[in-house]
């Protein structure tokens, strides 16, 4: 699919800002578990933390393939910033497409500019492929300054849980019935957990949450209540592009580093790069980087056109391209030998964070349920 001269320019500026500004702290992040906040106030000067909200509010109001050539570019960079960057965007898509106007008004301006960010809470200890089954509650009660929710139940495997100043809540309002809310940062009953210590994504903030008699105005539901959970598939859906966008990234990253290896490292008197098995490693690397963008940019287009196969679409693209990053950096590992086992290289990051991406926002294994479903039902 061929960019428009307009996306190609966004993606130049996202690429050199990676290039220039993430790569260079991008090892010392993960090796000292912080996430780089410089980085974060240089994508809102870009306009990129308000990636997915309308113009009215402030924000850049990406269509879809742009959507996924950002994010692409980021990951390029660091996963860990794009996976931040990427539920931020899921937080404001949230509150863009189902908040009412007061509510878009409250939060997406100040969102926008990158303050506070956001978070997006589904996932819970027991419940994470299937979140039907989750078990934080929201009841709704009368109080002296009007109706209110209280909010009691634990969430888990949260981006940006220490960061976020706004979380997007899911709780069951009755059996069965999902709703989603805002939760500003500062409530008081909502404590925040340790940072999780993870193989990969060691720069990203992954927490677990806890509330506790969080009490909340009835004006922060998003949804009707019971409609909680088909918005969040309905959101989710559409983040799995930005998650293989991000797969692109990193499986370029790891093969651009894997070539200029291969180019620069001598043995048996001459580059590794003239041995035929290195060589044939870096074409099937190239070629399924390349068919996963593909996949990814007609996902991205049939959500841009509303079509009946988009999901099917965005969840094949999700796993082929989330597969793809796993294969390209254990490839780029290996071509760089014992090298590339150790931290001296960042191939050895590459291949730690690729393995996030065939889990979060729908397993592999999800992925492969739902594309069967296409066909067999």
């Amino acid at each position: 699919m061929q960019l428009t001269a307009e996306q190609e320019a966004i993606r130049n500026v996202v690429r050199e800002f990676a290039v220039e500004e993430i790569q260079p702290v991008a090892e010392e992040c993960d090796a000292n578990e912080e996430f780089p906040e410089e980085v974060w106030d240089g994508l809102a000067e870009l306009d990129l933390t308000g990636l997915t909200v309308p113009e009215e509010y402030g924000g850049f109001d990406a269509d879809p393939v742009t959507y996924a050539v950002v994010n692409e570019a980021v990951a390029y960079g660091t996963l860990a910033v794009a996976t931040a960057l990427s539920v931020h965007c899921l937080a404001t898509s949230c509150i863009a497409e189902f908040g009412d106007e007061a509510q878009k008004e409250r939060w997406l301006p100040e969102m926008v500019s990158g303050r506070p960010v956001g978070a997006f809470c589904l996932s819970e200890p027991g419940a994470g492929s299937n979140p039907a089954q989750m078990t934080t509650t929201a009841e709704r009660v009368s109080g002296p300054a009007g109706d209110e929710y209280v909010i009691d139940g634990d969430k888990q495997w949260i981006t940006n849980g220490r960061r976020a100043g706004v979380y997007i809540v899911f709780a069951k309002t009755a059996p069965g019935e999902i709703t989603q809310f805002v939760v500003p940062g500062d409530v008081d009953g909502l404590s925040v957990g340790e940072p999780e210590e993870k193989l990969g994504l060691r720069a990203s903030d992954t927490t677990s949450l806890t509330f506790d008699d969080v009490r909340i105005p009835a004006e922060n539901r998003l949804t009707p209540e019971g409609e909680g959970l088909s918005s969040a598939l309905s959101i989710l859906t559409g983040g799995r592009i930005g998650i293989a966008a991000q797969s692109v990234g990193l499986a370029q990253d790891a093969l651009d580093r894997a070539v200029d290896y291969a180019q620069e490292r001598e043995q048996f008197d001459g580059p590794i790069a003239d041995i035929q098995s290195i060589r044939h490693k870096l074409a099937d690397m190239h070629t399924n980087t390349q068919a996963s963008r593909l996949l990814v940019h007609d996902a991205a287009r049939q959500k841009a056109e509303g079509t009946d196969g988009f999901p099917t679409a965005a969840s094949m693209a999700k796993y082929t391209a989330s597969e793809t990053a796993m294969d390209v950096t254990n490839e780029a590992v290996q071509i760089h030998g014992g090298y590339g086992y150790t931290r001296e290289f960042d191939v050895e990051r590459l291949y730690r964070d690729a393995k996030i991406l065939t889990i979060y926002e729908g397993t592999s294994q999800i992925q492969k349920t739902i594309i069967a479903r296409s066909l067999l039902d």
